[in-house]
Protein backbone atom coordinates (compact mmCIF):
# COMPACT_ATOMS: atom_id res chain seq x y z
CA UNK A 1 0.00 0.00 0.00
CA UNK A 2 1.12 3.13 -0.75
CA UNK A 3 -0.06 7.22 -0.08
CA UNK A 4 0.95 9.47 -1.68
CA UNK A 5 1.38 13.05 0.36
CA UNK A 6 3.73 15.96 1.00
CA UNK A 7 2.34 15.99 4.55
CA UNK A 8 3.86 12.57 5.91
CA UNK A 9 1.67 12.38 8.51
CA UNK A 10 -1.68 13.56 6.23
CA UNK A 11 -0.37 10.04 4.67
CA UNK A 12 -0.26 8.08 8.03
CA UNK A 13 -4.27 9.33 8.34
CA UNK A 14 -5.15 8.33 5.53
CA UNK A 15 -3.22 4.92 5.72
CA UNK A 16 -5.26 4.35 8.92
CA UNK A 17 -8.42 4.95 7.58
CA UNK A 18 -8.10 2.75 4.62
CA UNK A 19 -6.52 -0.25 6.72
CA UNK A 20 -9.69 0.13 8.98
CA UNK A 21 -12.43 0.66 6.24
CA UNK A 22 -10.95 -2.65 4.69
CA UNK A 23 -10.69 -4.53 7.82
CA UNK A 24 -14.30 -3.22 8.37
CA UNK A 25 -15.53 -4.42 5.08
CA UNK A 26 -13.30 -7.55 5.44
CA UNK A 27 -11.48 -6.67 1.98
CA UNK A 28 -7.95 -7.80 2.84
CA UNK A 29 -7.56 -11.04 1.69
CA UNK A 30 -9.53 -9.59 -1.63
CA UNK A 31 -6.99 -7.11 -2.39
CA UNK A 32 -3.15 -7.94 -3.92
CA UNK A 33 -2.77 -3.97 -4.33
CA UNK A 34 -3.00 -0.20 -3.30
CA UNK A 35 -2.38 3.26 -4.74
CA UNK A 36 -3.64 6.59 -3.39
CA UNK A 37 -2.36 10.03 -3.89
CA UNK A 38 -3.72 12.96 -2.18
CA UNK A 39 -2.97 16.66 -2.07
CA UNK A 40 -4.76 18.98 0.03
CA UNK A 41 -3.60 22.10 -2.16
CA UNK A 42 -5.24 20.95 -5.15
CA UNK A 43 -7.85 19.10 -3.56
CA UNK A 44 -7.54 15.43 -5.33
CA UNK A 45 -7.92 12.08 -4.25
CA UNK A 46 -6.51 9.45 -6.38
CA UNK A 47 -7.35 6.18 -5.60
CA UNK A 48 -6.58 3.16 -7.18
CA UNK A 49 -6.99 -0.85 -6.25
CA UNK A 50 -6.07 -4.16 -6.99
CA UNK A 51 -8.24 -6.79 -6.72
CA UNK A 52 -7.13 -10.68 -6.65
CA UNK A 53 -8.53 -13.00 -9.51
CA UNK A 54 -11.62 -13.87 -8.26
CA UNK A 55 -13.41 -17.82 -9.41
CA UNK A 56 -15.38 -18.16 -12.30
CA UNK A 57 -18.93 -16.83 -12.62
CA UNK A 58 -21.51 -19.54 -11.49
CA UNK A 59 -24.58 -20.26 -13.99
CA UNK A 60 -28.04 -21.73 -13.54
CA UNK A 61 -26.68 -25.53 -15.34
CA UNK A 62 -23.76 -25.41 -13.05
CA UNK A 63 -25.55 -25.95 -9.48
CA UNK A 64 -29.19 -26.89 -11.75
CA UNK A 65 -30.86 -29.82 -13.42
CA UNK A 66 -33.43 -28.68 -15.76
CA UNK A 67 -35.85 -30.84 -17.39
CA UNK A 68 -38.61 -29.71 -19.86
CA UNK A 69 -41.83 -31.76 -19.90
CA UNK A 70 -43.75 -30.91 -23.05
CA UNK A 71 -46.78 -32.68 -22.34
CA UNK A 72 -47.34 -30.54 -19.12
CA UNK A 73 -45.51 -27.81 -20.87
CA UNK A 74 -43.43 -26.80 -17.62
CA UNK A 75 -39.26 -26.67 -17.13
CA UNK A 76 -38.86 -28.46 -13.79
CA UNK A 77 -35.49 -26.71 -12.14
CA UNK A 78 -33.48 -29.35 -9.14
CA UNK A 79 -31.72 -27.44 -7.49
CA UNK A 80 -28.09 -29.37 -6.55
CA UNK A 81 -26.61 -26.62 -4.64
CA UNK A 82 -28.83 -24.93 -2.22
CA UNK A 83 -26.33 -22.46 -1.23
CA UNK A 84 -27.58 -20.79 -4.44
CA UNK A 85 -31.19 -20.65 -4.39
CA UNK A 86 -31.45 -17.22 -3.09
CA UNK A 87 -29.61 -15.88 -5.87
CA UNK A 88 -31.81 -17.87 -8.25
CA UNK A 89 -34.65 -17.02 -6.76
CA UNK A 90 -33.91 -13.78 -6.93
CA UNK A 91 -32.52 -13.46 -10.74
CA UNK A 92 -35.85 -15.29 -10.76
CA UNK A 93 -38.15 -12.86 -9.71
CA UNK A 94 -36.49 -10.36 -11.62
CA UNK A 95 -38.37 -11.77 -14.97
CA UNK A 96 -40.95 -14.07 -13.66
CA UNK A 97 -43.57 -13.10 -11.11
CA UNK A 98 -43.35 -14.67 -7.65
CA UNK A 99 -46.61 -16.28 -8.53
CA UNK A 100 -45.45 -17.71 -11.66
CA UNK A 101 -42.76 -19.96 -9.92
CA UNK A 102 -44.13 -23.10 -8.13
CA UNK A 103 -41.81 -24.48 -5.31
CA UNK A 104 -43.50 -27.58 -3.99
CA UNK A 105 -40.41 -28.10 -1.94
CA UNK A 106 -36.71 -26.54 -0.90
CA UNK A 107 -34.77 -28.21 -3.65
CA UNK A 108 -37.75 -27.98 -7.11
CA UNK A 109 -38.82 -25.22 -8.71
CA UNK A 110 -41.69 -25.24 -11.95
CA UNK A 111 -42.19 -22.61 -13.89
CA UNK A 112 -44.51 -22.80 -16.93
CA UNK A 113 -43.34 -22.86 -20.18
CA UNK A 114 -40.32 -24.06 -22.01
CA UNK A 115 -37.40 -22.17 -20.56
CA UNK A 116 -34.40 -24.16 -21.13
CA UNK A 117 -32.43 -20.84 -21.92
CA UNK A 118 -32.60 -20.37 -17.97
CA UNK A 119 -29.48 -22.77 -17.78
CA UNK A 120 -27.11 -19.57 -19.06
CA UNK A 121 -28.26 -17.21 -16.53
CA UNK A 122 -25.59 -16.36 -14.22
CA UNK A 123 -26.11 -16.73 -10.67
CA UNK A 124 -23.40 -15.55 -9.06
CA UNK A 125 -20.35 -13.23 -10.07
CA UNK A 126 -17.61 -13.30 -7.42
CA UNK A 127 -15.83 -10.93 -9.79
CA UNK A 128 -18.63 -8.53 -9.75
CA UNK A 129 -19.64 -8.86 -6.10
CA UNK A 130 -16.18 -8.06 -4.72
CA UNK A 131 -15.73 -5.06 -7.26
CA UNK A 132 -19.25 -3.75 -5.53
CA UNK A 133 -17.24 -4.17 -2.10
CA UNK A 134 -14.46 -2.49 -3.13
CA UNK A 135 -16.76 0.63 -4.41
CA UNK A 136 -18.58 0.34 -1.28
CA UNK A 137 -14.78 1.12 0.03
CA UNK A 138 -13.94 3.36 -2.46
CA UNK A 139 -16.64 5.55 -1.42
CA UNK A 140 -15.84 5.57 2.30
CA UNK A 141 -12.21 6.42 2.04
CA UNK A 142 -12.97 9.38 -0.51
CA UNK A 143 -12.76 13.03 1.18
CA UNK A 144 -16.33 13.98 2.52
CA UNK A 145 -17.13 16.79 0.10
CA UNK A 146 -15.28 15.33 -2.72
CA UNK A 147 -18.40 14.80 -5.57
CA UNK A 148 -16.84 15.36 -8.44
CA UNK A 149 -15.64 12.02 -9.36
CA UNK A 150 -13.90 10.25 -12.66
CA UNK A 151 -13.94 6.32 -13.24
CA UNK A 152 -11.18 4.90 -14.78
CA UNK A 153 -11.24 1.26 -13.64
CA UNK A 154 -10.47 -1.27 -15.59
CA UNK A 155 -10.84 -5.08 -15.42
CA UNK A 156 -9.07 -5.66 -12.34
CA UNK A 157 -8.32 -2.28 -10.90
CA UNK A 158 -10.83 -0.01 -9.34
CA UNK A 159 -9.87 3.66 -10.06
CA UNK A 160 -10.94 7.46 -9.54
CA UNK A 161 -9.69 10.23 -9.01
CA UNK A 162 -12.13 12.90 -6.48
CA UNK A 163 -12.27 16.54 -6.08
CA UNK A 164 -14.48 19.29 -4.95
CA UNK A 165 -13.65 21.28 -8.06
CA UNK A 166 -12.81 20.73 -11.97
CA UNK A 167 -10.79 17.15 -12.80
CA UNK A 168 -7.63 18.29 -13.91
CA UNK A 169 -5.87 16.08 -16.89
CA UNK A 170 -2.95 15.94 -14.21
CA UNK A 171 -4.94 14.43 -12.34
CA UNK A 172 -6.02 11.55 -14.48
CA UNK A 173 -2.36 11.16 -15.76
CA UNK A 174 -1.69 10.12 -12.04
CA UNK A 175 -4.52 7.74 -12.22
CA UNK A 176 -3.06 6.19 -15.22
CA UNK A 177 0.36 6.01 -13.71
CA UNK A 178 -1.33 3.85 -10.91
CA UNK A 179 -2.85 1.58 -13.09
CA UNK A 180 -0.02 0.88 -15.15
CA UNK A 181 2.06 0.25 -11.76
CA UNK A 182 -0.67 -1.81 -10.61
CA UNK A 183 -0.65 -3.58 -13.78
CA UNK A 184 2.93 -4.49 -13.89
CA UNK A 185 3.04 -4.92 -9.99
CA UNK A 186 5.51 -1.85 -9.55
Amino acid sequence: MLVECYDERGAEVYEIIIKQIFQDLVLGSSVDDLKAYVNPDDPVFVLAIKMKNTSNAILFNDVANFTYDKVNDVTSIFIENENYLPNILKRLWRSFSRDEIYQPNRYQLEISGDHMDLETLVVDDPHSNLQRRIYDAVFRILPEGFKIIKDLSTDNIVCVVATDELIKDAWIEKAHEFIDELNNDI
